[in-house]
């Protein structure tokens, strides 16, 4: 997903820095907030900023250990808030900015099969979406949170069995599951300049999964 991502917003001509612990990417745990504010006074001014890390955990309450619901949450939330806190003074005295979070369908479904620790996470981000798009909209600042489900990705193809993923598709109606690319195309809209009136909003990308 993060990878469709950047390619699509260097396509749009933006000059693209990604943050993650491996890969061709500027190594940083942004889970660490003095990590992040190193890297961040490196990089220098952002405009566009996409929330896309996060990791998945499947065990429910009883088997959830206090080193996961931790490790998980500090992934998947406190990274968000840390980068998101770096960026925002450069944008709002820039009068403009896009911030979009990764949110996920198991923070309004209790989780179909995600665990406890993911779906609290991803609840969270949405909260932090909300409260961020209010502070900033006058500034020029949009937030806006992107809730997919069973995005083609290795979380879903490598953690599932064969039988699960097509227990699971049979449940979305349009039946397959999200391309990393269909993703990548909502934050690019979300990021222009077409999008400057859609703030505080989540985006459902489920082929129907949820209605609502």
């Amino acid at each position: 997903m993060g990878r469709a991502v950047v390619d699509f917003l260097r396509e749009d001509g933006l000059t693209v820095h990604g943050l993650d612990l491996k890969g061709d990417c500027i190594h940083c745990d942004i889970a660490d907030p003095a990590a992040v504010k190193k890297v961040m006074n490196r990089i220098g001014p952002v405009d566009v900023l996409v929330n896309n890390a996060g990791i998945l955990s499947n065990n429910k309450v009883e088997a959830t250990t206090p080193d996961e619901w931790h490790k998980v949450l500090a992934s998947n939330v406190d990274s968000a808030f840390y980068v998101s806190q770096q960026v925002i003074p450069g944008m709002k005295a820039r009068r403009w900015g896009r911030i979009v979070n990764t949110c996920s369908l198991a923070a309004k479904t209790g989780g179909l099969t995600a665990g406890t620790a993911y779906s609290v996470s991803k609840g969270a981000l949405t909260s932090l979406t909300f409260s961020l798009a209010r502070e900033l909209a006058s500034f020029g600042v949009t937030v806006n949170g992107i809730s997919p489900a069973y995005v083609k990705t290795p979380m879903v193809t490598e953690q599932l069995t064969e039988a699960q993923r097509q227990a699971l598709i049979a449940q979305i109606p349009v039946g397959r599951f999200c391309e990393p690319e269909e993703f990548a195309h909502v934050v690019r809209f979300l990021v222009s300049p077409l999008a400057g009136f859609i703030t505080g909003e989540i985006i459902d990308l489920n082929g129907g999964l949820v209605m609502d």
